[in-house]
């Protein structure tokens, strides 16, 4: 988690200083989760964004099948 506070820092708070509302952080901050899960590819997983990624381990997911001995 502490990279990704970093990343978030370096990328979006630090450069657009001084930020003028709280509004204006919250609404960039918004912005820019939407861009790290859904947008951004990720190198460690195919060059894919994390929630496609996600949402293909779970279309894949083998789930256990339950017997029941009678």
């Amino acid at each position: 988690m502490e990279s990704t506070i970093g990343l978030f820092k370096t990328e979006l708070i630090k450069p657009r200083r001084p930020w003028r509302t709280l509004s204006d952080v919250e609404l960039a901050t918004a912005q820019w989760v939407d861009w790290y899960n859904y947008h951004r590819l990720h190198g460690e997983i195919g060059h894919i964004p994390p929630a496609e990624y996600e949402a293909n381990y779970h279309l894949t997911d083998k789930k256990p099948q339950v017997t029941v001995k009678i």
